[in-house]
């Protein structure tokens, strides 16, 4: 079982520009050993010598492997990355972010966290604060089934590594590195941890994730920290190795205690109980209560008064939000319906009167990266709103944009039963127009094993179960799904491509949102449960 599943991964430590060195290496690596899944960089990727990139942006030259890369640490490389939430930067090269965790189509589990740590509070485009830590730290402590993650990027050194270990001669741990990376890595549990920027390659023994006779055995980590592609003393850069992702393995093979096994090297500074206060005090901004209906088929409490829905701890913003629930900024009157992880919210300046969006309750940035419960309630509500529309003489398209947006939305757009046959078109020829090209992609395939994370793309859904898909490399005509349903063949109102242009008053917008409440309150699967 673990032999099948095991993915063969490449690690490069700071490459600093040297592109060609790097895939020149990998190249030798793959031509001997055979194909390698995956290459991922940890320390400074780029360089001051902006003219080693520019052939491969360009596509002159090509990237080997799929990488996947960290964040700036130098403000002088900040112009080489577009946003925080990731982007593909090149064919072959994705950044995936600022921090993060996500699972590829394999189930490997994948943390990363780019950047310094800041000497204050505020984190910046190569700092990264306490805030950072927690957003990834408060999830996994409040969720009984986590285990741990298979690998850790960061950029940084956990501080004090070698402590039970291997000394080192060449670096003080004590000195170097950062506590709140020591602190990230206790509580995400890496199998691998792997870091750059120290310019060395220390292999430290294994450590365990629990205290012996004390709890239940859990799996070790190894860190191992890598040196400079340019180094000149021939220090190790590249780590290969093939890994299983622990959710496919049985739990006796990945708790098994190798003999040069240590103590953990890190002492926890802030205390489950305290993360966990943390949690619960900033996820009830995510309860929303949905106002009851008079003839709601949900049952009551013995005290009488509505049910209401668990408070979930969703993800969080670092900064506001529109489309969070629970978010100030979000205009709750267009919402009309809630499940456990997504909602139903009006369109503000609608094609037309009946045009959702469907959202996370949490901050998830696309479908890509949105965990699999979300995903499973998102096609959930695509079902009921397909049913609902029907009864309308409807049909309906979905579409998504990741591109310059911070938080997944969904498009849902009804359209008239007689044009279904002309949307594929449609969309076709519009893309061409615009000039780039739109894929038709397997009716039953999972974006996820299609679309690297953090990689922008537009991704329609038509009625005829046709799947349409454009990975964006460069500029994107931002409304082009609403030019595409606009066009005269399908709803023939070009005068509304702009949603600005067709907002009216929040009285309206109510009225609207009230009115297809109605309408769904008997295909929503919240109310039928």
């Amino acid at each position: 079982m673990a032999n099948a599943a095991a993915l063969k991964v490449l690690v490069s430590g700071d490459v600093d520009g040297n592109f060609d060195q790097l895939f020149s290496r990998i190249r030798s690596i793959q031509k001997k050993s055979g194909s390698f899944d995956l290459l991922l960089c940890v320390g400074n990727f780029f360089g001051k010598d902006e003219s080693n990139w520019k052939p491969y942006l360009a596509g002159e030259k090509k990237v080997p492997i799929s990488t996947l890369i960290l964040g700036p640490n130098q403000q002088e490389h900040v112009r080489f990355y577009r946003g925080k939430d990731g982007a593909e930067l090149c064919d072959n090269v994705t950044y995936l972010g600022k921090k993060g965790m996500f699972t590829g189509s394999s189930g490997l589990q994948l943390a990363y966290l780019s950047g310094l740590e800041s000497s204050s509070d505020k984190g910046d485009d190569t700092h990264f604060c306490n805030k950072d830590i927690s957003s990834l730290t408060l999830p996994v402590i409040s969720d009984s089934k986590f285990k741990g993650v298979d690998i850790l990027m960061t950029s940084q050194w956990p501080r004090a590594v070698d402590k039970y270990g291997i000394k080192m001669d060449s670096l003080d741990t004590s000195s170097c590195g950062s506590e709140s990376v020591s602190q990230l890595a206790i509580h995400l549990k890496p199998r691998y941890h792997f870091a750059g920027l120290e310019g060395e390659f220390y292999e430290r023994q294994p450590y365990r994730n629990h205290k012996v006779l004390a709890d239940k055995e859990k799996h070790v980590t190894r860190f191992i920290g890598l040196a400079n592609t340019s180094n000149k003393e021939k220090k190790k850069f590249i780590y290969a190795f093939n890994i299983t992702p622990l959710s496919v393995m049985e739990m006796s093979e990945l708790t098994k205690q190798p003999p040069d096994v240590t103590e953990c090297p890190y002492k926890l500074t802030m205390s489950k109980q305290a993360l966990q206060n943390q949690t619960e005090e900033k996820s009830a901004q995510f309860f929303y209560d949905m106002t009851e209906k008079k003839n709601s088929r949900k049952r009551h409490h013995d005290g009488g008064g509505p049910e209401r829905k668990h408070q979930k701890k969703h993800p969080q913003p670092t900064g506001p939000c529109w489309f969070c629930l629970g978010s100030p900024e979000v205009e709750k009157h267009l919402v009309v319906s809630v499940g456990d992880h997504n909602y139903l919210a009006l369109a503000k300046g609608g094609l037309v009167d009946d045009h959702i969006l469907i959202l996370p309750i949490g901050h998830h940035q696309s479908t890509v990266l949105a965990p699999s419960e979300v995903v499973d309630e998102i096609d959930r509500y695509k079902t009921a709103l397909k049913k609902c529309y029907k009864s309308m003489g409807k049909a309906v398209v979905f579409f998504e944009r990741n591109y310059r947006t911070q938080h997944l939305q969904i498009q849902v757009v009804p359209v008239p039963m007689d044009c279904v046959c002309e949307i594929k078109e449609a969309f076709m020829d519009c893309s061409q127009s615009e000039g780039f090209e739109l894929h038709e992609i397997p009716k039953h395939s999972d974006l996820k094993q299609i679309v690297p994370p953090g990689a922008p793309y537009f991704y329609a859904e038509l009625p005829s179960g046709d799947k349409l898909l454009h990975r964006i490399s460069k500029n994107f005509p931002l409304q082009f799904g609403r030019d595409v349903l606009a066009s005269p063949q399908i709803l023939n109102m070009t005068e509304r491509v702009d949603w600005k242009a067709c907002k009216v008053s929040k009285e309206r917008e109510a009225d609207q949102a009230s009115d297809f409440k109605s309408v769904f309150l008997e295909f929503d699967f919240n109310e039928l449960d």
